[in-house]
């Protein structure tokens, strides 16, 4: 009885919790913009948001405002480095000064924080509009040395699906498209030094931090709206189907008293992303079930589900991170919301001590106009990836390594 309260009381500070999310802009408001008027709204937005958001220090996500001490450590991996730091001195060096200008800052700057997946947002770097064919190369050489194949063409679809997205808005290309993204470069890329580098754009973060041959990619965000281009120049593509179905298949694998402690609420009617933009220092208790009582197969089948996220990052340093994750099993839990029917919406949750993944089925913003406002639908996926207790964008590392090498 006494667990049974807990798990209640819990699943309840889970839900308020996810209240405390920032409304997308509608999407009807900038509407007959010129290029300059939609630029100056930018502007306006991105400041408003810095100034009401990014307050205090950076802690971390953590489940009660403390940080959990001694998860992460500087070590040597033994996976080089390497071919991502060559990448990244290419496309610096692929720019004019200018661009450097804009595209460049110091490794422990807030620049890392200000991330959005949302579009209506004023981002740093040089938009990939603004490249010409050379620099966008070396830009998507640097994803395709630090990215999986899988990571890489989740990356690159996601971008096409938001030419899709242009196109079912009318070939609105001032918001949308494949070329609204920008990289930026946080230190000195170095075999010995911290550095790292950001991708910023609609449905698609990565926060990529190097340290010898240790890395962290998270914050990661990896989203979409459509889901499926069936029509259009990129006519076929689709992405997190299988995170989608894996999910479900999580959750099906799990007995009736799993399931009553995993599912926090049957119906799904909002969104429910909570980790994403300016959740730097979210505090978020554990809910749903603990992975402490699932069997063997049950651990295998989620540690497959936790490796389509983590996945994406090099296939080495992916098998360095999966180690992590598989250390901190027993403390684990697996939350819902939602159906589980083929078909249905909902809402996921993997959480650890050194993982938190979310998937969310969102309700529609730029398709309104082809489906219901307010109502959760499976052509909108927003998925996100952190670092709890203080090591997203490897701000633990770094710390440890200033202790060490005062600067």
């Amino acid at each position: 009885m006494i667990k049974r309260t807990v798990i209640l009381i819990t699943a309840v500070i889970f839900v308020a919790a996810i209240g405390r999310g920032i409304a997308q802009p509608d999407p009807n408001e900038t509407a007959g913009m010129t290029a300059e008027e939609y630029h100056a709204h930018l502007v306006e937005r991105t400041a408003g948001w810095h100034a009401r958001e990014l307050t205090g220090p950076f802690k971390g996500v953590t489940t009660d405002g403390e940080i959990v001490p001694d998860l992460y450590s500087i070590r040597s991996t033994g996976v080089s480095t390497e071919p991502v730091r060559i990448a990244a001195e290419a496309y610096l060096a692929a720019l004019d000064a200018e661009q450097r200008a804009v595209t460049q800052y110091a490794v422990d700057d807030d620049e890392w924080r200000k991330w959005m997946n949302i579009h209506q947002y004023l981002r740093q770097g040089v938009s990939f509009r603004d490249l010409s064919d050379a620099q966008r190369g070396a830009a998507m050489g640097l994803l395709r040395a630090s990215l999986s194949a899988k990571g890489l063409k989740l990356s690159e679809d996601i971008m096409k699906l938001n030419t899709t997205l242009a196109e079912l808005n009318g070939d609105n290309f001032v918001e949308y498209g494949e070329d609204q993204y920008t990289i930026t470069v946080m230190g000195t890329p170095s075999a010995t030094e911290p550095w790292g580098w950001q991708m910023d754009g609609h449905h698609l973060v990565i926060n990529y931090f190097v340290l010898g041959d240790q890395v962290v990619m998270t914050p990661a965000f990896w989203g979409s709206e459509p889901v499926l281009a069936t029509a259009g120049r990129h006519a076929g593509t689709w992405v997190l189907q299988e995170e989608q179905d894996l999910g479900l298949k999580m959750l099906h694998a799990l007995n009736d008293d799993q399931q009553a402690q995993a599912v926090l609420n049957p119906v799904k009617d909002t969104d429910y992303d909570i980790a994403a933009f300016f959740q730097d220092n979210l505090e978020l208790d554990y809910a749903g079930v603990s992975v402490s009582t699932f069997s063997e197969l049950q651990r295998m089948q989620l540690m497959e589900l936790i490796g389509l996220f983590v996945g994406n990052l090099r296939d080495e340093h992916a098998a360095i991170r999966m180690s992590e994750v598989a250390e901190h099993l027993d403390d684990t839990y697996f939350a819902w919301i939602g159906g589980n029917d083929d078909g249905t919406v909902y809402y996921y949750r993997i959480h650890s001590p050194v993982v938190l993944i979310e998937f969310d089925h969102q309700t529609p913003i730029g398709l309104t106009h082809l489906h219901p406002r307010g109502v959760p639908y499976r052509g909108h996926i927003h998925t996100t990836v952190r670092t709890p207790n203080g090591n997203d964008y490897g701000k633990d590392l770094l710390r440890q390594h200033y202790a060490m090498h005062p600067h």
